[in-house]
Order: C-alpha cells, then sequence, then structure tokens
C-alpha cells in the first residue's frame, strides 16, 4: 500500500491574486477605451459623394477637417432635417481648392494631442501582461505556485512519503528476505536511538546500497525501514536528476539534500542509482570526459561526504539491479558503506511471501501453499504478488467466490508460459510434430540427471511463439550443478529436435529457442564453469555484466585464433553428444513415445499422476555418453 504524500506547505500567495485582478481591470479599460473613444456629440453620417455633390452644388457653408471626418454645415435646410453633417474623410488633395472655389469656409483641427490615459495604458498594460504569461508558465512548471516557479527545474523532484497507521509499511509486510531486514535493522535503531551508538563510539553507515535482481523488493524494503523509523522518506529515481540544462542534476541533488537536512532526521531513497552513479572512467567515450551526468555524479559525492549530524542523522538508500557498473568512489566507506543483496527468495521465504499475498485475496482452505512455493522455484517477490492477483482474477472470471488450487495452476503457467492463445488453430499434421516434440522434451526430461520433475506436457499454444510447451518443477532447492546435470538439460532441451528426427526424419523451426538455450549452456560450461578438459579450469568469458538482470552472453576474453576454434569445437562437442544421448533414449522407448503422443494429441493437456505412471515405464539405455 503506497504511503501518503506530504502536501507542499508553500501555499499561494494571496497577493498574486491581487495582481491579477489588476492587471485584468487595466486591460479591460484599454479595450474600453479602444472600442469606444468618444460617444459625445453624435452626428449624421453621410457618404463622401453625397458631400461632394453638396459642394459643387453650394449648398455647404463651411467645414471643419479632421483626420477621422469632415463635419459640416448646410446653408439652407428643410424643416426637421439636420443642418450638421458628418462623412468620412478620403485622401483628396483637390478638396482644398474645391471648397475655396465654392466659397466655403472651412478649417482643419490641429494634431491630436494623444491621451494621457490611453498613453499610460499603452505603455504599462503590454509589459504587465508579459509578466502575466510568465507567472503563469513559471507557477505550472513548479506544480501549484510558489515564488521560485522560473527555475523549478533545479529544485528536486522528491517525494516525501510520510508514514501514518494505515498506510506505513513494517519490516511484516516484507518476506523472503531475512539477512537483508537483519541489516537494515540496525539503521532503524539508529534513527530512533542515535545516542546509544554515539555513547560507545560507534559510526553508523551513512548510505546502504541494496542490489538485487528487479521484483526482489528493494524498494518496499526501503519503504519498510522508513515506517519502522517512522521518519520522513524521501523517495527519487536517478533518471530524475538528469536534466537537459547543464548543472540541473547538480542543482537537484544540493536541494535535495538542503531539505533533507531540514527535516532530518530522515531517510533519502535513490532508485536506479546506476542512472547517475556510472563509473567515471571513459565518460562519453573519452577518458577524463565531462558530462551532465558526471557533474550530478560529484555532486552527490560531495554532499555524502557532508553529513557530520548525529543528533539529526540522515540515511541514504539506494537501490540497483547493477551494481558493477557503479564509481568506485561511491562504494568506498564514508559514502554507501554497506552494501545489502536482497535477492530471490529460497523455498521458505516464498511460503511466506505468498502467505502475505494470500491474506489480501479471498483463499480456499484446501490451498496447499507449499506446493504453490515448491513449484515456484525461481519467482521473486513481484513475481509472487502478480501470480497470486492472476489466479485471483482467473477465479473471478470464472465466477467463483474463493481461489483455488487449480487457479493458482493456470497463474503459474501463465506467468512461466504466457497466456493460452486459444485462437491459434494448428494444422493437423503441425499439431502432430508439436505432440512429439512435448513428448520428446519429456521422456528425456524425465530419464536425464539434472532435469526437474515434469508436470505437465501440453501442446495448447501460450504466449508469443509456444506452440507447446513440457512443464518441469523442481523437487528440491538447488543452487549448484554438476557437468552431468548441465548435460542433462542440454540433452532434455534437444529431446524435441531428436523425436521429430526419429518419427519424422526431418526438423522444424520449432527448436529454435531450444537450439539457443542449449548453446547458451554449452558456452558457459566451457567458458564460465571450466568444465572442459582440453581447455582446462579457465574462464574465458568476462563476468561483470547483467548479473542480476538475466544476461548470459558474456564477452569473450583476448584470445588467440587457435584458442577460439578450441572454444568453439568443445562447445559443438558436448551439444552433439548431448544430441546422441537423446536419440538413444527416444529410440530406446519409441513405443513409450508413441503412446503418449497419441493420448496426449486426444486430450491436449497430460499431467499429474497420469503422467507420472506413464513416464514411470521409460527405460534409460545403457549407451549414454558422459
Amino acid at each position: 500500500m503506497p504511503m501518503p504524500i506530504r502536501q507542499d506547505e508553500n501555499q499561494p500567495n494571496r497577493r498574486f491574486g491581487i495582481i491579477n485582478l489588476v492587471l485584468i481591470g487595466f486591460g479591460a479599460l484599454l479595450l474600453f477605451s479602444s472600442f469606444f473613444p468618444n460617444q459625445n456629440m453624435q452626428v449624421p453620417r453621410v457618404p463622401y459623394s453625397l458631400f461632394i455633390n453638396q459642394v459643387n452644388d453650394g449648398e455647404v457653408k463651411r467645414a471643419y477637417i479632421t483626420q477621422d471626418q469632415i463635419r459640416y454645415e448646410l446653408s439652407s435646410t428643410e424643416d426637421g432635417a439636420p443642418s450638421v453633417l458628418a462623412t468620412t474623410p478620403i485622401f483628396d488633395m483637390d478638396l482644398p481648392q474645391r471648397l475655396e472655389t465654392k466659397g466655403v469656409e472651412f478649417a482643419a483641427a490641429p494634431p491630436k494631442k494623444p491621451n494621457i490615459f490611453s498613453t499610460i495604458l499603452s505603455w504599462v498594460v503590454p509589459p504587465l501582461i508579459f509578466i502575466l504569461v510568465l507567472q503563469f508558465f513559471a507557477r505550472r512548471s513548479m506544480g501549484g505556485g510558489g515564488a521560485q516557479g522560473a527555475l523549478s527545474f533545479t529544485k528536486s523532484k522528491a517525494k516525501v512519503y510520510v508514514p501514518d497507521d494505515d498506510s506505513k509499511v513494517t519490516f511484516d509486510d516484507v518476506a523472503g528476505v531475512d539477512e537483508a531486514k537483519d541489516e537494515l535493522t540496525e539503521i532503524v535503531d539508529f534513527l530512533k536511538k542515535p545516542q546509544r551508538y554515539t555513547d560507545i563510539g560507534a559510526r553508523i553507515p551513512k548510505g546502504v546500497l541494496l542490489v538485487g535482481p528487479p521484483g526482489t523488493g528493494k524498494t518496499l524494503l526501503s519503504k519498510a525501514v522508513a515506517g519502522e523509523a517512522e521518519v520522513p522518506f524521501f523517495i527519487i529515481s536517478g533518471s530524475e536528476f538528469v536534466e537537459l540544462f547543464v548543472g540541473a542534476g547538480a542543482a537537484r541533488v544540493r536541494d535535495l539534500f538542503e531539505q533533507a537536512k531540514k527535516k532530518a532526521p530522515c531517510i533519502i531513497f535513490i532508485d536506479e542509482l546506476d542512472a547517475i552513479g556510472k563509473s567515471r572512467s571513459g565518460s562519453m567515450g573519452v577518458v577524463g570526459g565531462n558530462d551532465e551526468r558526471e557533474q550530478t555524479l560529484n555532486q552527490l559525492l560531495t554532499e555524502m561526504d557532508g553529513f557530520a549530524s548525529t543528533d539529526k542523522p540522515v540515511i541514504v538508500l539506494a537501490a540497483t539491479n547493477q551494481p558493477e557498473v557503479l564509481d568506485a568512489a561511491l562504494l568506498r566507506p564514508g559514502r554507501f558503506d554497506r552494501q545489502v543483496l536482497v535477492d530471490r527468495p529460497d523455498l521458505s521465504g516464498r511460503k511466506t511471501i505468498l502467505e502475505i499475498y494470500t491474506k489480501k485475496v479471498k483463499l480456499s482452505k484446501k490451498i496447499d501453499l507449499d506446493r504453490i512455493a515448491q513449484a515456484t522455484s525461481g519467482f521473486a517477490g513481484a513475481d509472487l504478488a502478480n501470480m497470486v492477483n492472476e489466479a485471483a482474477l482467473l477465479a473471478a472470471r470464472g465466477k467463483r467466490s474463493e481461489v483455488e488450487q487449480q487457479d493458482l495452476n493456470e497463474a503459474i503457467e501463465r506467468v512461466v508460459a504466457g497466456l493460452e492463445k486459444k485462437s491459434r488453430v494448428l494444422q493437423d499434421d503441425e499439431k502432430k510434430i508439436v505432440a512429439y516434440h512435448e513428448v520428446g522434451h519429456a521422456i528425456v526430461g524425465h530419464l536425464m540427471p539434472g532435469g526437474s520433475k515434469v508436470a505437465k506436457i501440453s501442446i495448447v499454444p501460450r504466449g508469443m511463439s509456444a506452440l507447446g510447451y513440457t512443464l518441469q518443477l523442481p523437487t528440491e532447492e538447488r543452487f549448484l550443478n554438476s557437468k552431468e546435470e548441465l548435460q542433462g538439460q542440454i540433452a532434455t532441451l534437444l529431446g524435441g529436435r531428436s523425436a521429430e528426427e526419429i518419427i519424422f526424419g526431418k526438423i522444424t523451426t520449432g527448436a529454435s529457442n531450444d537450439l539457443q538455450r542449449a548453446t547458451d549452456l554449452a558456452e558457459q560450461m566451457v567458458g564460465t564453469y571450466g568444465m572442459s578438459e582440453i581447455l582446462g579450469p579457465l574462464a574465458y568469458d568476462k563476468q561483470g555484466g547483467g548479473q542480476f538482470l538475466g544476461g548470459n552472453n558474456n564477452p569473450r576474453r583476448e584470445l588467440s585464433d587457435a584458442t577460439a576454434q578450441a572454444i568453439d569445437k568443445e562447445v559443438r562437442s558436448l551439444v552433439d553428444d548431448a544430441h546422441e544421448n537423446a536419440l538413444n533414449i527416444l529410440k530406446n522407448n519409441l513405443s513409450l513415445l508413441e503412446n503418449i503422443s497419441q493420448k496426449i494429441l486426444e486430450k491436449e493437456v497430460i499431467e499429474g499422476d497420469e503422467l507420472k505412471e506413464m513416464l514411470s515405464s521409460s527405460v534409460m539405455p545403457e549407451k549414454v555418453l558422459n
């Protein structure tokens, strides 16, 4: 549950409303004076041609010529007719001579003196209107007001969360990361009772860096620290420091820490620290370069060095998925002193997380959370939350009042394999190929070491491109794999292609993803794990990039041509041996392959005890390459 956001204490000043009213009044007066210049002494207007005819006929006695009109008096008029008329002047050079010839008494008005009031308005109103427009955009850029809106891009965009009883997050809301919670308990205790540490001479870490894969609860854990300590919590993303204007990022860092010092003790949380904290070596491709991001990083380092207050401490928490790219100056003692790993939860952690999230939905009493926790190996906290929500949606769609076990199982498949594509209709020959392909995966995966228990075979299309899938669930939590187990995983991946070769005598494009994963695994065995007898215990891949982001394609070191060829030969050999093992297993269990394939063509899905019983009759051949 999100924490409430503290409202800005700087309320709009009332004087701005008064100024706006004055400006509107001046503008109205200007418009009034422009559209209604003179309303007095209104006289009838006649066409200029009539005026000329009357002059030629000698009917005009006298005329008074101005820039705006010609006002003239007639010699004689009929009863009731006006004696004074007006017309709009037209540029006519012969008019004075014509009036003089006809004996008309005429005079011209002196140059019109400007109205003082109009002059003032013409000089004052435009600048005021410009100020009003500038003020409007400045206040919009600040999001609601304030006298410093014109320079708001230098102000921090951090949101201030103030925990309250209804919405605050505590350590009870965070599960599966017990070690991380223990590390942060000291921070909470220091914020509550700093005297206990200062009396003994201990120095609390100024900064704590939370590292780990996405979705493991780094942001949630930081909010829990703020909730437990009951202090203000500034949260901002690293990307929000980046700005078009040079120096704006550094200014925002300064403003953030100034605000934090005013509200100390408090916590500053910077999410995605790698956005501004990347190593400065080789900035912008040039060693010693100086860009906006580097200036922001330098300012962050300076501000973290400036924390010396013990009575009102400011703790900096940061989160990143890429700790390997951070600048070394950030990670030294005195800045981010402590690095806390927030990893994916283990079996007990996943069960605890499931217990937290299932409390928010109506759950059937028949649900076995232990089974669900075992089936979700590798899931992060966010994955588990999404899975529980998907199960609730499925139950609501099925018009059930409670979430059943089948809803959770379907939700796991949705997260792992994607949505069912019922609209994707396969041809009969394609459906047959997919069936043998998936059964090939299942039989090889059941017999080879390192493979998880085959729980389900389906030929219902799912996700973006999967035409079928074989669901394997781990029987136990494992953190290490031997060479034999990895070879078994490669053979399992190639089981589908091998089944196509045996049954149909040809191969299709359905094994493209299997080949990609098998090749990657073989390259890791040779280049990363040193499992090649020929090349020996050497690491030919550079570790580093994306260890928490799932990046497996590490670049190779500087290698000679002979070594590169040897690596490629070893990778090829591992894949070929696994392919041969898959072929031997399937040829030795050909009748079982036929039986299960025919069964799944009829039912489309085989799972549970039925699948377990069918696979139990499979036999491992004597000739298996190790």
